[in-house]
This record gives C-alpha cells, sequence and structure tokens, in this order.
C-alpha cells in the first residue's frame, strides 16, 4: 500500500491561481506578540508574506505565502546563532497549518486534552512552542495555503515546475537558499522538519540543499514518516501492519486480559517480536505451510489484534489495513480512524470492507479551517483575495524520479557528519504506522555506522500526536532537546570523521 498521500484528499477543485500581475511584491506583514513558553515570557515577530518561486531562467512562476517567527534579539548577534527550524507539512498538496497551529509554533488551536474539536473555535498560546530555543518558518508549497502558481497567457501554470517528487524538492530547495540569504540566516545552525510526505520532501531537501545550494543541515525531523522510497512489499510489509493493529486494539480494550492489562508498550513488544521472528517467516513460506500452522498463526494474530482468527483465514493472513478500520469495532456500530485510530466514525451499513469516510479528518478540518482562516486574518494581519486552500489539487504527482528519498537521506547524511536525525510517530496513527517509521531507521543506513545518529520516539496519539496535549508537551520537548543536543554536539568538534 502506498502511503506518500498521507494526509491530502485530492480535490479537483479549480487552481485559483493568480496572474503575475497581482500583488505578491507587497511588503510582507510583521506583527509583534509575546508567548509564555515553560513559563518563560517570550517576545517575537511575526513575518506573514510572500516570496517568489524562479525556475532555471530565473523568471517568476509562482509565490509561495509563509509565516516566519523570530524571536526578538538581545544581543548583536543572537540572530546569527540562533537554529532556524523550516517546517512542511504533507500531502503532497497540504498547506502548513497543521504543524503552524498545532504543534511547534507558538499559538495552537482551542481543542479539548485528546485532540477533539470544541467551540468556541480559535487559537490560543501555546505553552510548550519551540520558539523559545529557534526561530521558525512555516512554508506552503505551490496551491497549497495561499500559494500559487503564476498563470502564463492560456491561464495555466507550469505544473511539470511543482507537481512531483524532484520537482517539488528542486524548486523548495531554491526557494530556502533565497528565503535564508534574504533574511541573513546563513550562519543559523539549520533545521527541516516535515510531517507526513513532508518526510518525503525534506529527506530529499536534505541532499538537494547540500549538493545543489552547498547548504548543510544540523538536523532533520520526520513527523510521521512515510516509507521514504525503501522497500518493505511483501511477507514484510503485511507482518509490519501488526504491531499498529495491536495499539489500535488495546485503546479500544479489544485484546484479552493478559495484553489488555500490560502497559502498551509492553505488549507492543511482543507483539512487534512475533511479526518480526513468527508471522514474517510464515508469510515467507506461503501456501507451502500446514492447515494446522496456519490455524495456530490465525489465532495468535487474534490475540494480538482483537480480529477473530476466522477472518485472517479468509484473507489468507493478509488483513488490510481498511478491513481492520472497519471491522474492529464493527459490533459495536462504530469504523475506527486512518491517521488516529483513537476517533470512532459512524458508517450507514455496518457491513463492508471499508470505512465511508475518515473519521479523524472530518474532526480536524471543523476545527483547524476556522482557526487558520481567523488567526492568519486577525492576528497576522493577512490580506488576500485568495482562499486559503486546506488541500490543494496537485494532480498528477511525478513519482518517476528520485522517489527514494530516504537514500538520499542517507547520503546526506554520509556527507554531512553534523546531520542527525529524529523521528517522532504516534502508535495509533494507521496511516504512517509507528513500526514503519522504526523500519525506515533500521533501513536508511543498513551498514549501522550512523545509527547513533538516530533517534526514535513514540506517543500515545496518531498521526498528529501534539494533538493530544500530554503529547505536545513531550513531542515538543523532544525537538527542542533534539535541537539543543544537536548544537551542542557540532560545537564541540570538527564535521570529521
Amino acid at each position: 500500500m502506498k502511503l506518500y498521500l498521507q494526509f491530502i484528499i485530492i480535490l479537483l477543485i479549480p487552481s485559483l491561481n493568480y496572474s503575475q500581475n497581482s500583488d505578491f511584491n507587497a511588503d510582507p506583514v510583521i506583527t509583534n506578540h509575546e508567548v509564555k513558553i515553560n513559563g518563560s515570557k517570550i517576545e517575537y515577530s511575526a513575518e506573514a508574506g510572500f516570496q517568489e518561486v524562479f525556475d532555471n531562467k530565473d523568471e517568476a512562476v509562482g509565490a509561495l505565502f509563509y509565516t516566519y517567527y523570530q524571536r526578538k534579539a538581545n544581543q548583536k548577534n543572537e540572530v546569527e546563532n540562533r537554529p532556524l527550524v523550516i517546517s512542511f507539512n504533507g500531502g503532497p498538496g497540504s498547506a502548513s497549518v497543521w504543524m503552524h497551529l498545532a504543534y511547534t509554533g507558538p499559538r495552537v488551536l482551542k481543542i479539548d486534552e485528546e485532540g477533539f474539536p470544541v467551540q468556541p473555535y480559535g487559537v490560543e498560546e501555546n505553552p510548550y512552542s519551540i520558539l523559545d530555543v529557534a526561530d521558525i518558518v512555516y512554508v506552503n508549497p505551490i496551491n497549497t495555503g495561499y500559494s500559487r502558481g503564476y498563470k502564463d497567457e492560456k491561464g495555466n501554470i507550469k505544473k511539470e515546475l511543482f507537481f512531483g517528487v524532484q520537482e517539488d524538492v528542486s524548486y523548495l530547495a531554491k526557494w530556502i537558499s533565497q528565503f535564508v540569504s534574504q533574511k541573513n540566516r546563513w550562519l543559523s545552525p539549520k533545521y527541516l522538519i516535515g510531517e507526513s510526505y513532508g518526510t518525503t520532501r525534506v529527506s530529499g531537501l536534505a541532499h538537494q540543499l547540500q549538493n545543489s545550494h552547498w547548504m548543510y543541515l544540523n538536523g532533520i525531523i520526520l513527523v510521521s514518516p512515510t516509507e521514504l522510497g525503501i522497500d518493505r512489499n511483501g511477507p514484510v510489509e503485511i507482518a509490519n501492519r501488526i504491531p499498529y493493529f495491536t495499539a489500535a486494539a488495546w485503546y479500544h480494550d479489544k485484546l484479552p486480559s493478559q495484553f489488555q492489562n500490560m502497559e502498551l508498550e509492553e505488549v507492543l513488544e511482543i507483539s512487534e517480536n512475533y511479526a518480526i521472528n513468527k508471522l514474517t517467516p510464515v508469510l515467507v513460506k506461503g501456501n507451502s505451510i500446514t492447515e494446522v500452522e496456519k490455524m495456530e498463526v490465525c489465532q495468535s494474530l487474534e490475540e494480538l489484534t482483537g480480529i477473530n482468527a476466522r477472518v485472517y483465514l479468509q484473507h489468507n493472513l493478509e488483513l488490510p489495513y481498511n478491513y481492520f478500520w472497519k471491522e474492529l469495532l464493527r459490533n459495536e456500530g462504530f469504523t475506527i480512524g486512518r491517521l488516529d485510530s483513537r476517533y470512532k466514525g459512524i458508517d450507514e451499513k455496518e457491513a463492508g470492507s471499508r470505512p465511508e469516510y475518515n473519521a479523524e479528518l472530518s474532526s480536524w478540518l471543523h476545527s483547524f479551517t476556522p482557526a487558520i482562516n481567523h488567526y492568519l486574518k486577525n492576528d497576522l494581519k493577512v490580506e488576500t483575495p485568495a482562499e486559503y486552500l486546506m488541500f490543494g489539487n496537485v494532480y498528477p504527482w511525478d513519482r518517476t524520479k528520485n522517489n527514494a528519498t530516504g537514500k538520499l537521506l542517507r547520503r546526506a547524511m554520509t556527507q554531512n557528519p553534523n546531520l542527525k536525525v529524529l523521528i517522532q510517530s504516534g502508535y495509533f496513527d494507521g496511516a504512517t504506522t509507528y513500526f514503519n517509521a522504526k523500519y525506515n531507521m533500521w533501513h536508511i543506513d543498513e551498514s549501522g555506522k550512523m545509527k547513533d545518529r538516530f533517534e526514535f520516539k513514540a506517543y500515545k496519539s496518531g498521526h498528529m500526536m501534539y494533538l493530544r496535549r500530554e503529547d505536545l508537551k513531550k513531542s515538543n520537548d523532544d525537538v527542542r532537546d533534539f535541537i539543543l543536543k544537536s548544537m551542542e554536539e557540532a560545537n564541540k568538534s570538527s564535521a570529521k570523521y
């Protein structure tokens, strides 16, 4: 199952692009604010504006909308030494709104402790933001947020420059280089953070920035990563589903008591061990296993996932994700969410092999959409006739070139001894599962020579683990510690092996 379109629904909507004569060259809007982070007052500026995108002939072909948060400096060289975090969300085709208004920024959604919508909508201070240790810029790729490609005389944009794995990486790397130059941040330690498809994006950007723009990074943060082009088809891919199934079943109290009474991490260790050491070898054998062996496996899977052994037998041991989301709570009349399986949905019919809709995505759009539109207009004073595209049309997306961005990240790490990677995953994410994220970490660098430069953190939530209040604090603390530790290590010695 391809997981690149993790965080969008491709909407076949009008492009809503602008002509080159629009007001993209207007000065950005700068507002001043303060926030209390971990008990300390932080004064900062928020710059919201557009920066143009140029093709290989240095002709403007579009403009990206960005929001740049900068902590007020107390010393002359403080800005030069402060880290700069460049933030992307996923899709492809998703705006930067998700991490902007719910994770690392100085404002977060007004939601309940578990991340569900509440009214009145809006934002509040984020007491855990990383703005105390790093400046942040949130970037919206073409056809997301307010970002648009320029129309030609026929009313079309140059899709071939933007919509593809390599195309996306190429123009964004050039844009980042220009942004860093314009904001005078070349001396700053630099970090990229990406969520979902954004992890494909920033993995490719790490390599592209080094090899085409000679910009060397200190760190990459992969939030709910995709496969990154790392092969896991066949028995491995099927077996890798099981630990996530276990996590979701544990959350909904569907495991037998000997597992349900354990801490989640304890039962997941058992599930991971079974997936690697028992299930994968059985799946490799295919139809050569005996009926007795097959029934034993089905019974074990029932105990580990809450799905009846008969269902696994009917699926020849390969239970699709869609069926799991429909089946786990079928007898209670609910489905569970794909991106966050803590969320429940209601289908018209309990029969069927897949949920009718993504319950978690509907919940998120419920609160994010009014919040970002109100926040940009009223707090950041952004005035534009454009519609803020939560999800934009980026179809067709070209995956034929440099799709294996995980290996490009490995190459960037070999070239740059200072480059470190933090991986963050939610246990209840069924789209980019935590166990596949671990698998990425084990296989990006199969030599093991750089394994001490990877760090993995998991949380008791889903794709956007930061929506749960407890994990908002934990995940930001992990990013903050990652930045400070990697900077400290880089300052201790020269960049060499």
